[in-house]
């Protein structure tokens, strides 16, 4: 896929120059929501006796984001657009993470760890894809196109995982 990890800047689309105000928001929404969700992984993942299915979710999460957050500063930098970082700080509530959350996440142990960072993360994956399907109405970048396209599917699919494990904790 043009302009993901691994592709060099000759094989990334010509769209990759052209955005919108909506591709720019986009991106620089998208950083710090994926930095939240590799923040709460590593919380979980810090925990002394996390269920085995809920570490191997969080680690799968970090896996796919890290990468994500690479090409997505990449593209704002092919685009001139300056990222603040200042953003990373700003209130997560409105992307369904509060401070309080993240508290409780932190001080939890155990299954209700387990069990905290699965709902959260749900909310959290919910708020991914809601900003995506705004990218897709009003974006026209090609490259962040085809990424709100991908967040739709693999946030989609993990949130019925999520769930199903929900079920059996």
């Amino acid at each position: 896929m043009p302009g993901m990890p691994g592709m060099s800047e000759s094989e990334m689309s010509e769209t990759t120059a052209e955005f919108n105000a909506a591709d720019e928001m986009f991106v620089t929404m998208m950083i710090p929501h994926h930095e939240q969700a590799i923040e709460m992984s590593n919380v979980l993942l810090s925990k002394p006796d996390p269920d085995p299915r809920v570490a191997e979710l969080a680690q799968r999460i970090k896996d796919a984001q890290g990468p994500e957050i690479e090409t997505m500063k990449e593209w704002l930098d092919n685009w001139g657009v300056e990222y603040d970082a200042s953003m990373s700080g700003m209130d997560m509530g409105s992307m369904g993470m509060t401070a309080e959350d993240m508290e409780a996440l932190e001080s939890a142990t155990g299954p209700e760890a387990d069990r905290l960072f699965l709902e959260q993360m749900i909310v959290h994956h919910q708020g991914a894809i809601d900003m995506a399907e705004t990218a897709l109405d009003s974006g026209q970048n090609a490259d962040v196109l085809d990424l709100a396209n991908q967040i739709i599917a693999d946030q989609t699919a993990e949130i019925a995982e999520i769930e199903e494990l929900l079920t059996e904790l």
